[in-house]
């Protein structure tokens, strides 16, 4: 709010009558009264930053298609102003919020973190935000509660990012009024799920190692409760038993370097196991060290393949053979099922499988001799 005189806006006013009516009395000070400061509009901040009206709207509302130098005038102008989008009339209008959830139980996996990251780089290319909501305990009170949640914050659609077992459980389900899309969950035919291809990854690998000539390939399994190690775990298995090959006993860890290195010791221990196909390139880090510990060389001895590619998979020692996840396109199929979701362009159920590529690096070869 400004304050003004009333001097200076009535300068007829009481006043300027009493400054001089010659008996020395003193004039009395200027009333004050507030007047409010007039609010900004979309076409004054176009006028002032030499743009379209539509141009004002675009940067407000996080459109692409705006150059840097645009968009840095048009941001100017609104400071200038002091103009404010509101962005809940701008929902009602257009009958959206522009803003995506996401719910997750857990932000400590690389699969997780990568696919969440791909979420958000791709709403916002899309002009959404992505408003995310970890749930710690993956039970129906805790999912219900999320969406509630979400519900109360405003958001158009959902992305569920569940790991663990869950929706498969006849006691979980999500509310059938939300718009979802599912990542990496045993949903079935329920609900819109994106995922990695974990089986075909999976082949992909033992079917490397055996055609280097290992008599089997022993597998070091992600946590129980994980929807993407049990799908590795049962593809490891199928493919052995396809190949006719002898199935040695699962060794399992809980996605952490450390685990791989507990899990390593017992492997590295064993002279029959020449091959090991990792469930994540994390174990498969703990698993070179209990290797190298013991005396077992990578390659030479035991060929290591693991799952994800993550940035540092090629300075390990040696360089890790690994399949490759695309968790960009993941993100951006999940981005775009949702949106047809949201406009009913696109099925209400249906599984879409992003390829994993397998990344030949230098940890991998054929057995020793005898062997």
């Amino acid at each position: 709010m400004e304050t003004v005189d009333d001097a200076v806006v009535n300068p007829g006013g009481p006043a300027a009558a009493t400054a001089g009516d010659g008996r020395g009395t003193a004039a009395p000070a200027p009333r004050r009264r507030t007047r409010a400061r007039a609010t900004a509009s979309m076409a004054d901040v176009a006028r002032l930053a030499g743009v379209s009206a539509q141009t004002v709207s675009r940067v407000s509302n996080g459109y692409p298609g705006v150059t840097e130098e645009t968009r840095h005038q048009v941001l100017a102008a609104m400071k200038e102003l002091g103009y404010r989008p509101n962005s809940a009339a701008r929902a009602l209008k257009r009958g959206e919020f522009r803003t995506i959830g996401v719910i997750t139980f857990s932000l400590s996996t690389t699969g997780n973190v990568r696919t969440l990251e791909a979420i958000a780089n791709s709403a916002a290319h899309e002009g959404y935000a992505v408003t995310l909501l970890p749930v710690a305990v993956p039970t129906q009170d805790e999912v219900r509660g999320a969406f509630t949640r979400l519900e109360e914050l405003a958001v158009d659609a959902v992305i569920v990012i569940m790991e663990v077992h869950l929706l498969d459980a006849a006691t979980v389900q999500l509310p059938p009024h939300v718009q979802v899309v599912v990542v990496d969950s045993d949903a079935g035919d329920r609900y819109t799920v994106v995922d990695t291809d974990q089986h075909g990854g999976t082949r992909a690998a033992v079917r490397h190692l055996l055609g280097l000539g290992h008599r089997t390939v022993w597998h070091l399994a992600g946590p129980e409760d994980s929807f993407a190690a049990q799908r590795r775990t049962d593809a490891w298995r199928a493919a052995l038993i396809e190949a006719g090959r002898e199935l040695p006993p699962l060794v399992r860890g809980d996605w952490s370097a450390e685990s791989g290195h507990r899990a390593g010791l017992e492997l590295a221990a064993r002279e029959d196991c020449t091959a090991v196909f990792a469930a994540n390139d994390q174990m498969a880090l703990g698993l070179l060290r209990a290797l190298h510990e013991h005396g077992r060389r990578v390659p030479e001895d035991v060929s290591v393949v693991g799952f994800d590619d993550i940035p540092e998979a090629s300075s390990f020692l040696p360089p890790l053979t690994t399949l490759h996840q695309d968790f960009a396109e993941v993100g951006r199929l999940c981005v775009q099922a949702v949106l047809r979701k949201m406009r009913q362009e696109g099925p209400e159920r249906g599984t879409t499988l992003v390829p994993a590529r397998l990344v030949l690096r230098e940890s991998t070869a054929p057995p020793p001799a005898g062997r």
